[in-house]
């Protein structure tokens, strides 16, 4: 019989990446991280969004509420120094001035979601509240008070949001959004006039106000008035 020859097994391939495949293995790796980042990124942005549009609409019922307790909205809080007693407290009076929302008068967070809390006095106020009163309305009010300061709220073409007096705006407050600055007619803090609406490429504050008719009627459904 004759013997049979050795089989001989194939040579094997070497295991492992090349440097091309590994080079090709991290790119797509990378081109998947970068394509989750923006949505994440987005994703991030609504729920900032929608959190200070949330918390707008409690500052609005706050204010109400604190006009049903003292007949009366709260002037803003000028103080700007965060040891001193009257820091986040409304001052003892006001005039038709844009200030900061008196966020411990109102027992309220300090800034929006983008913003930064304060240490020092010098620091910036990133992120706090906007916040403006028609003096008529920070003291003591009637059904027959009419607002002084001809507040208004226009859209980004001009249009008017709100009436005129005497059911214009008693108070105006906004947030300055993503960008942390106050944006378009917002800018100027002398102006009776705000610009609310759709964010776009060059605003994206988020502007609302209080009512003459509403506050009267809160007032009136909490037996403050007439």
């Amino acid at each position: 019989m004759t013997p049979r020859s050795p089989v001989r097994a194939a040579p094997s391939r070497a295991t492992g990446f090349t440097l091309a495949e590994l080079a090709i293995v991290l790119t797509i790796i990378a081109l998947l991280l970068g394509g989750m980042l923006i949505p994440l990124s987005a994703q991030r942005d609504i729920q900032q969004m929608n959190e200070a549009q949330r918390q707008l609409l409690e500052i609005k019922e706050a204010l109400h509420g604190f006009a049903v307790i003292n007949g009366r909205l709260p002037c803003p809080t000028t103080t700007s120094d965060p040891a001193a007693a009257k820091y986040g407290i409304e001052d003892a009076s006001c005039v038709n001035v844009d200030g900061y929302l008196p966020w411990k008068s109102l027992g309220l967070p300090e800034t929006d979601p983008w913003g930064a809390r304060r240490s020092a006095a010098a620091d910036p106020f990133t992120g706090y509240w906007r916040y403006r009163v028609d003096s008529a309305f920070a003291s003591a009010f009637t059904l027959t008070t009419e607002p002084t300061s001809a507040l208004t709220v226009k859209d980004a073409s001009g249009n008017a949001m709100t009436q005129t007096t005497p059911n214009s705006p008693v108070a105006i407050l906004y947030s300055t959004g993503p960008d942390l600055t106050a944006n378009g007619l917002n800018a100027d803090s002398d102006t009776t006039t705000y610009e609310a609406g759709e964010r776009s490429s060059s605003i994206d504050d988020l502007v609302v106000w209080i009512g003459r008719p509403v506050l009267f009627s809160r007032m009136i459904t909490a037996g403050k008035l007439p």
